[in-house]
């Protein structure tokens, strides 16, 4: 028991209170996740800043770093208009950003970071932003009368027996999709803290591979699923009307 007790405390799943502060009289912590969100971000806004500039300074020929953020552009754009066809040019900005954000908090572990997306209170946030833009594009494009005619299907709409069923079922959708994607990038990190906690030196030699895995590899689908089931999601609650 005791020797368990011992491997168990060598495994470092990341987790930690960096720092603490009172707010209301309640004490609140400053985890790694606040901590690795904040550096994601960092990031982000620097890659940003130069992308602008390298924009601003565009020439006709791309070279260097423009060629690398009109490449990265193109791709997004493509993945978004392969999906969502004449919408896309409204929600290119939209899944354009939660895909390199979910993309570089993914692979971030390749930096030593703890993955902010292996927190639910990070993944459930984004479920809920496409929880919104779903209904707020369905009240928008689609007529009171066929909503609930869609909310009743299968059966007529003067018989809603389906009803409850199907609002639990769009109540599930944010739910299913933050846990899809924080299940999937926490059981990565899991399985590397017991890589290193368990073996020690030894892992430091051959787990370059598995972070290819977990990391990279793992990382890049579950953040195509996440923007590919968003972008289905909001385009079948714009349904066949006319997107200006």
């Amino acid at each position: 028991m005791g020797h368990g007790v011992l491997l168990s405390a060598d495994v470092d799943f990341m987790i930690h209170g960096v720092t603490k502060y009172s707010f209301f009289g309640h004490e609140v912590w400053i985890t790694t996740t606040q901590v690795c969100l904040l550096i994601v971000m960092l990031i982000l806004l620097i890659f940003a800043v130069f992308a602008n500039r390298a924009l601003r300074k565009a020439t006709e020929v791309p070279t260097g770093f423009q060629n690398v953020v009109e490449l990265i552009v193109e791709l997004l754009d493509g993945m978004v208009k392969g999906s969502m066809g004449k919408a896309a040019h409204k929600f290119n900005n939209y899944i354009g950003t939660i895909f390199i954000f979910i993309l570089v908090s993914n692979i971030s572990g390749l930096l030593g970071l703890r993955p902010p997306t292996a927190d639910y209170g990070v993944t459930f946030p984004l479920g809920i932003l496409t929880f919104i833009l779903i209904h707020f594009n369905q009240f928008k494009y689609q007529k009171p009368k066929d909503i609930w005619k869609d909310m009743c299907s299968p059966l007529p709409p003067w018989l809603p027996i389906w009803l409850p069923i199907n609002i639990i079922s769009e109540i599930a959708v944010p739910i299913s999709l933050s846990l899809r994607l924080f299940a999937n990038v926490l059981s990565g990190t899991v399985m590397m803290a017991l890589i290193y906690g368990l073996l020690g030196w030894v892992a430091t030699i051959w787990p370059a591979a598995l972070h290819v895995y977990f990391d990279l590899f793992s990382g890049a689908i579950q953040t195509y699923v996440f923007c590919m089931l968003t972008m289905t999601y909001i385009s079948n609650a714009i349904g066949d009307a006319e997107v200006a």
